[in-house]
């Protein structure tokens, strides 16, 4: 199986980020296009190799790359909410009422 693994990376690591940022839609077009946008500032970590090794590959391509790849997610983050492909913005949860 031919495989990049710098995905696996984007797609680990955009999980840890997107909860962090709820200002960023998280909708399934936006997640692909700050995907795209992450990895195409990435090198390919192309690999030829069973789904059992590309479990381990990609931890220690995780911490080899964390710090390259977050920036690129958060330029990704930065580019689709500035220009989103979808016409109405992320809903957002309402404020919580709290009753005394």
């Amino acid at each position: 199986m031919l495989h990049n693994l710098m995905e696996d990376v984007v797609l680990s690591v955009l999980d840890e980020l997107l909860p962090q940022h709820p200002e960023v839609c998280s909708c399934d077009q936006c997640r692909l296009d700050i995907i795209a946008a992450a990895l195409n500032r990435l090198p390919a970590r192309y690999v030829v190799t069973s789904k059992g090794e590309v479990y381990s590959k990609v931890n220690v391509l995780i911490s080899q790359f964390r710090v390259d790849v977050i920036s690129a997610i958060a330029n990704g983050m930065m580019v689709v909410a500035k220009n989103p492909r979808h016409s109405s913005p992320k809903p957002r949860m309402e404020e919580p009422v709290y009753v005394e």
